[in-house]
């Protein structure tokens, strides 16, 4: 049978603001996502006996829990499939840093396996399935950076300049949920209009949040704020990760050369287009 790998790339919220909540509690919001050329790996090796079976179990993660055999199980049901498929996940992106891993790989999913099962589903009704899974599955789905309304899902394409970012990674696993139902979370943001918007002017409302409860999160933040050359400096979506914008690869290598030891993280370029397309 087939087997295929394919990329699941991270994300950036350039910014992220909290402008309303609906009656179900769900958070109203306005972002940017950026696509970044740092991602996780999907292999999918397509089963002839309907069986889903992930072959690289997540420590941490129930296997029914894992959003990759969430989202292979929920299309084969919608869909009606009889083929089945072995996961293996190489993880890169890291769990709990508001950079997309697991609603990446859960829309490689979607999306590889639609090709590969030859459902031949258009990418709204992906879409919409995938929102099942998560606010940030559809953005993958999408397939190009968007300013994303709604819970996220409400996404309308958006041309960024090329870019490359510093990510700091600091050593803490910060819960959406935690974040998100916080007492001290500001939810009455002003709406944008697009366009026209700046990137540049907008900020991340779970930011201070964040900052007061992780001094980890704080520290990389504040340490990235000193240095020369960026344009954005922000946490991208809960967090914990933070990230700088600059113009150049030079300048982004530079300034993750200059990063305390206790620090981690790595730069990438940021995308146009997610790079499954290249796959499909």
């Amino acid at each position: 049978m087939t087997t295929k790998t394919f990329p699941a790339p991270a994300k950036l919220n350039l910014f992220l603001h909290i402008v309303g909540q609906r009656p179900d509690g769900y958070h109203l919001l306005q972002t940017v996502f950026r696509f970044l050329d740092f991602n996780d790996e999907l292999t999918l090796n397509v089963r002839d006996d309907g069986l889903i079976k992930l072959v690289t179990p997540q420590d941490g993660v129930p296997v029914e829990q894992d959003l990759c055999i969430r989202a292979a199980k929920l299309l084969q049901k919608e869909s009606g499939a009889t083929l089945g498929v072995d996961i293996a996940l190489q993880k890169r992106i890291p769990m709990g840093g508001g950079l997309g891993g697991g609603s990446s790989d859960a829309a490689t999913i979607l999306m590889a396996l639609n090709k590969l099962w030859q459902l031949n589903w258009n990418n709204e009704h992906l879409r919409m399935l995938g929102l099942q899974l998560g606010a940030d599955v559809p953005i993958f789905i999408f397939g190009e950076n968007a300013f994303a309304e709604g819970v996220g899902e409400q996404l309308s394409a958006v041309s960024l300049p090329p870019a490359w970012y510093l990510v700091i990674v600091p050593p803490v696993h910060v819960s959406t949920a935690e974040i998100f139902s916080n007492k001290e979370l500001t939810r009455n943001t002003i709406p944008i209009k697009i366009p026209p918007f700046s990137v540049w002017d907008g900020h991340n409302d779970l930011e201070p949040v964040v900052c007061s409860l992780y001094p980890e999160v704080s520290n990389s933040l504040e340490w990235l704020k000193r240095l020369e050359n960026t344009k954005i400096t922000a946490m991208s979506g809960s967090g914990a990760c933070v990230f700088a914008e600059f113009a150049s690869e030079t300048e982004a290598k530079t300034a993750f050369s200059q990063m305390p030891a206790e620090m981690k993280g790595f730069v990438a370029r940021g995308l146009d287009k997610h790079p499954i397309y290249k796959s499909l």
